[in-house]
C-alpha cells in the first residue's frame, strides 16, 4: 500500500513539473469601460490551445516557453485584445489587458459550417448560436434557449423532453436532425434518434451550441438533412476552476451539478463533471383505446372501443450524468484528448403509439482525439443499454387482455403484461473513427477527411429482427468528404464540397455543395446550393415491434395480391439558399436573414399499413412475423414516396441601444408546393393528393421578440414567442382541426374527438408564450439566476402523446471558485 501511494505521489509530481525551464507571464484582465475585473476571461497563446482563465480578481498567470509569443485575451461580450512579447527562461513578465465591450454580434467563432474555426458572419451556412455566457445566465435547461433562435421549431413534450425541428416534416419519431457533441455522433444506434434528454453533457461544461439550418450532409454525413445540432464543450486549459450549482423549481425539480477543471502543467490538464436532476412530469394521462368484450361477447360495455388511462403511470423523472477528460500536449501545437461520459435516465417519452416509460436507459462513451495544426483524428465507442423500458400503450392493452382472460390483477400486471411486445430492451454499440487533414495553399484552403461507422444494434429480440444478446445487427458505413474554399480577392470567396458515402444496406450516394460568398466590412452575402440525404435507420430497416405487426423494410415485401413493395432507400434533398449576415447600422443594427427553396424526393414515410404480406424479401412472412397466427401477415412498415417542394425565409434583427440594452426580433415563414396531379405523391392511397399525404407538421409562420439587459452585476431577458396554429399527423397521432369529408387512417377528422387509437385535441400551436429570466452576481463567487417559462400559465399544446406545457419556474445558485495551484 505504501509503495502504491509513493508511486501515485511521484506521478502527480511529474505531472505538475514543467519540462524544461519556462518563463512566467502574469497580469490583470479588466473592462476598460468600468475597470471591473473579468472573472473567467481567457488568455491563450496564439496558434495553440495553451492558456488559462482569470481568477476572481481578474488576475492570471501563465507558464510559457522562451521566445516570441502573441497572447490573446478574450471574454464573452468583449473585443479580443492581443499582445506580442519576447520572453526569456526563468524570467517573469507582466502583461495587463483592458477589454472593450463589443456590442456588435457576428464576430463570434463557429465551427459547424465548414468544420473549422471561422467568424459567424463568414460561415457558408445559416447557423444559430448559443454561447457559454447565455447558458450561465439562464436557470433552466440550455435546450430551452433554442426557442429563442430563428428558423427553429421548438417544442416541449413534457417537463424533461424539449425538442427541435428545422424546416418542416416533424414527427413523433424524427431522426432527420443530427446531434453531434465534440465531433461525436450523439444519436441512438438502433433508432437514429438524437440523444436529447439521454445526453451525458453537463450544463456548466458547454462552451457553445451551434444549430445549422438546412442540409449539411457534405461535412457530417447522412441525417444532417434538415439540420445539425453541434455541442462544443469547454477546454479545461481556458476554463480552469470549480463550479457548483444548485437548482430548484416547481414540478418537484431539483438539480445538483458540479464541474472542476485544472491545469496541472504545460503538458497536462483535466476536467471532471457530474450532475443529478429530478422532477415530476405534468399531471396528464394519455388515452388508451381497447377492444374489450362484455359478458354477451359484444365489443365494450356498449359495443364500442373503450377509453382507459395509461396503466401504472410513473411520473418520476431522474437523470444522472458524469463526464471526464484528460488533455495532454506532447509538443506545442499537438493535443491528445481522452474523454468519457455516462448517463442514466428515467422519464416519459412520446412516440407514434402513445408514450414510452423510459427506465434506467444508460448511455456510455469513450473518445480519443488528436489535434494538430493540419491533422485531426478520432476514434470513439458508444453504448446504449436499457432492460426495462416499455410501451405504456401496449402494456395497458395487454393488462386488460389478461383481466378479460380471467387472470387476477396481480398476475396480469406481472410478466404477462409484457408478453405482447411492450418491453423494449437495448444493448447496442457504435464504433466510429475519423481522420481529417486541412491546409492552406496560397488562396486555396482544403479540408478533407474519411469517416467510418460500425453500428451494432441489439434489442435482445424485443424490437428488432435479432434473436438474443449475441445476435447483433451490424451495419457499416464508410464516407469521404472534401471542402475547398478559394479567395478571389475583393471579398469574394467560392466554396465547393462533396461527400461520397457507401452504406452496407442502401449503397453508395454522393452529395455536393457549392457556394459564393461576398465578405464586406459590414457583413457577408452568401449564395449556396447543396444536397443532402436522410437515411433509413436500423429500426426502419430491421424493426420488429409488437410481435411483428411493425416490420422493417430493408428487403421489401410481397403482398397477397402479388404487389411488390420496394425496400426503403434514402430520401434526397436539394437546397438553394441566399443569405446575409452582418451590420445594417454600424455597431447598432445587426441583420441575419436567409431565403431557401428545397426540392425533396423519395420522402421517407411515417409508419404505413401496407396490407397483408406473404413475404419479406425472399422469406415467407410466417417465418418473420412472431404474431402470424393473430395478424395473418398484416404488416405496417416504411416506404419512399413522392416529390414536392418547400420554401421559406428566416429574418432576425438585433438592435443595440447601448452596451447594456438590446432588442432581438425574429420571424420565420415556411410553406410547400406539391403536384396534386402526380399520384406518386398519394401516400395514403386514396386517389387524392393533399396535405394528408405530405404531413408537413410545421407552422407556416412563427416569430419572437426578446428584450435583454446585461449590466455589471445584473442581467435580465424578457422573451415572447408566437407560433401559428397548425395541423399535425404522425402515424397513429393526430392534432387537427375538423376537416369535413376527410379521413385520417380511415376515421373522419373531427377536432376534440377520438381518431382511431388516439384522441384528437385539435391543432398544435396557436399560442403566444412569455418567458422571463434574470440573474444577479453578488460577488465573484456567488451568482443567483431565476427563470419562468410560460409566465402566464397558458395551455400550450406543442406535441402529441404529451402533456400541454404549463408554467415552469426555477431558481439556481452558482458558486464559482478559482483554480487551485494553477501555474
Amino acid at each position: 500500500m505504501k509503495k502504491a501511494i509513493l508511486i501515485c505521489l511521484t506521478m502527480v509530481g511529474l505531472l505538475n513539473q514543467g519540462f524544461g525551464q519556462m518563463a512566467t507571464v502574469r497580469g490583470l484582465i479588466t473592462s476598460d469601460a468600468t475597470g471591473e475585473p473579468l472573472l473567467g476571461a481567457n488568455v491563450i497563446i496564439e496558434g495553440t490551445n495553451k492558456g488559462v482563465a482569470a481568477d476572481m480578481d481578474g488576475s492570471y498567470s501563465l507558464q510559457v516557453e522562451p521566445g516570441t509569443i502573441t497572447l490573446i485575451a478574450s471574454y464573452t461580450g468583449f473585443i479580443n485584445s492581443r499582445e506580442t512579447i519576447t520572453v526569456s527562461a526563468g524570467e517573469t513578465y507582466e502583461v495587463n489587458f483592458l477589454l472593450a465591450p463589443d456590442i456588435y454580434v457576428g464576430q463570434e467563432v463557429v465551427v459547424s459550417g465548414s468544420r473549422r474555426d471561422e467568424k459567424l458572419t463568414e460561415s457558408p451556412a445559416t447557423i444559430e448560436t448559443i454561447f457559454a455566457g447565455e447558458i450561465q445566465n439562464y436557470a433552466g435547461s440550455p435546450s430551452d434557449l433554442l426557442a429563442r433562435q430563428k428558423g427553429i421549431d421548438y417544442f416541449r413534450a413534457g417537463v424533461a423532453v424539449p425538442g427541435i425541428n428545422v424546416r418542416g416534416f416533424n414527427s413523433n419519431f424524427n431522426a432527420k436532425n443530427l446531434q453531434v457533441t465534440d465531433g461525436r455522433y450523439s444519436t441512438l444506434i438502433a433508432t437514429g434518434l438524437p440523444f436529447g434528454p439521454l445526453n451525458t453533457t453537463i450544463k456548466e461544461d458547454i462552451e457553445q451550441i451551434e444549430v445549422v439550418l438546412g442540409p449539411n450532409s457534405t461535412m457530417y454525413g447522412p441525417n444532417a438533412h434538415n439540420g445539425l445540432v453541434n455541442t462544443i464543450t469547454k477546454d479545461p486549459r481556458t476554463s480552469a476552476g470549480t463550479t457548483l450549482a444548485l437548482g430548484v423549481g416547481n414540478q418537484s425539480t431539483l438539480s445538483i451539478r458540479g464541474r472542476h477543471a485544472q491545469v496541472l502543467s504545460d503538458k497536462f490538464a483535466y476536467k471532471v463533471m457530474a450532475s443529478y436532476d429530478q422532477a415530476e412530469e405534468f399531471d396528464y394521462v394519455d388515452t388508451v383505446y381497447i377492444d374489450r368484450l362484455d359478458a354477451e361477447g359484444n365489443l365494450g360495455a356498449d359495443g364500442v372501443k373503450e377509453a382507459y388511462d395509461e396503466f401504472e403511470l410513473d411520473r418520476d423523472i431522474n437523470f444522472l450524468r458524469a463526464e471526464g477528460a484528460l488533455y495532454y500536449t506532447p509538443v506545442e501545437g499537438t493535443d491528445i484528448i481522452f474523454n468519457t461520459g455516462y448517463s442514466n435516465s428515467t422519464y416519459l417519452a412520446p412516440t407514434n403509439v402513445g408514450r414510452n416509460q423510459i427506465i434506467d436507459w444508460a448511455i456510455n462513451y469513450y473518445q480519443l482525439r488528436v489535434n494538430s495544426d493540419h491533422w485531426f483524428a478520432q476514434v470513439n465507442y458508444t453504448t446504449s443499454k436499457t432492460d426495462d423500458t416499455y410501451s405504456i400503450d401496449e402494456r395497458t392493452k395487454q393488462y386488460y387482455r389478461g383481466i378479460d382472460a380471467g387472470l387476477s390483477p396481480e398476475v396480469a400486471r406481472g410478466d404477462f403484461s409484457f408478453q405482447s411486445g411492450a418491453k423494449f430492451q437495448d444493448d447496442s454499440r457504435r464504433w466510429a473513427a475519423e481522420v481529417q487533414y486541412n491546409n492552406q495553399f496560397g488562396d486555396l484552403e482544403l479540408i478533407t477527411g474519411v469517416q467510418y461507422f460500425l453500428d451494432k444494434a441489439n434489442s435482445l429480440g424485443t424490437y428488432l429482427l435479432d434473436e438474443d444478446e449475441n445476435d447483433f445487427i451490424n451495419v457499416r458505413q464508410l464516407g469521404a468528404y472534401a471542402h475547398l474554399q478559394y479567395e478571389f480577392g475583393n471579398g469574394f470567396r467560392a466554396i465547393a464540397a462533396g461527400r461520397l458515402d457507401n452504406h452496407e444496406i442502401y449503397g453508395t450516394n454522393f452529395v455536393p455543395k457549392v457556394g459564393l460568398l461576398r465578405v464586406g466590412d459590414m457583413g457577408t452575402w452568401r449564395l449556396t446550393y447543396g444536397q443532402g440525404i436522410a437515411a433509413p435507420t436500423i429500426l426502419n430497416m430491421f424493426g420488429n415491434l409488437f410481435n411483428g405487426l411493425i416490420l422493417g423494410n430493408a428487403e421489401g415485401f410481397t403482398l397477397i395480391d402479388n404487389t411488390m413493395v420496394e425496400p426503403q432507400s434514402v430520401e434526397k434533398l436539394q437546397t438553394i439558399e441566399l443569405g446575409y449576415r452582418g451590420q445594417i447600422v454600424k455597431s447598432k443594427l445587426f441583420l441575419d436573414a436567409n431565403a431557401y427553396y428545397n426540392i425533396s424526393e423519395d420522402f421517407l414515410s411515417p409508419l404505413q399499413v401496407l396490407g397483408v404480406a406473404t413475404q419479406r424479401g425472399d422469406t415467407p412472412i410466417s417465418e418473420v412475423q412472431d404474431g402470424f397466427a393473430f395478424f395473418n401477415g398484416l404488416v405496417a412498415s416504411y416506404v419512399n414516396f413522392g416529390q414536392f417542394d418547400t420554401y421559406g425565409f428566416d429574418l432576425g434583427l438585433t438592435y443595440y441601444f447601448n452596451p447594456e440594452w438590446s432588442l432581438a426580433v425574429n420571424y420565420s415563414h415556411f410553406n410547400y408546393d406539391i403536384d396534386e396531379n402526380n399520384l406518386e405523391n398519394d401516400f395514403d392511397g386514396n386517389g387524392v393528393v393533399n396535405e394528408l399525404d405530405l404531413l408537413v407538421n410545421a407552422p407556416n409562420n412563427k416569430g419572437s421578440v426578446g428584450l435583454s439587459y446585461r449590466g455589471e452585476r445584473f442581467n435580465a431577458t424578457f422573451f415572447s414567442r408566437w407560433v401559428q396554429e397548425f395541423n399535425y399527423y404522425s402515424s397513429f397521432q393526430i392534432a387537427s382541426e375538423t376537416k369535413p369529408g376527410q379521413t385520417y387512417r380511415g376515421v373522419p377528422i373531427v377536432e376534440n374527438a377520438r381518431s382511431a387509437d388516439a384522441f384528437n385535441y385539435g391543432p398544435l400551436g396557436g399560442f403566444v408564450s412569455v418567458d422571463l429570466n434574470m440573474g444577479y452576481q453578488f460577488s465573484d463567487v456567488f451568482t443567483l439566476n431565476a427563470q419562468v417559462t410560460n409566465l402566464f400559465d397558458e395551455t400550450l399544446r406543442e406535441f402529441t402523446a404529451a402533456p400541454p406545457t404549463g408554467r415552469l419556474f426555477g431558481l439556481e445558485l452558482l458558486v464559482n471558485l478559482p483554480a487551485i495551484g494553477q501555474n
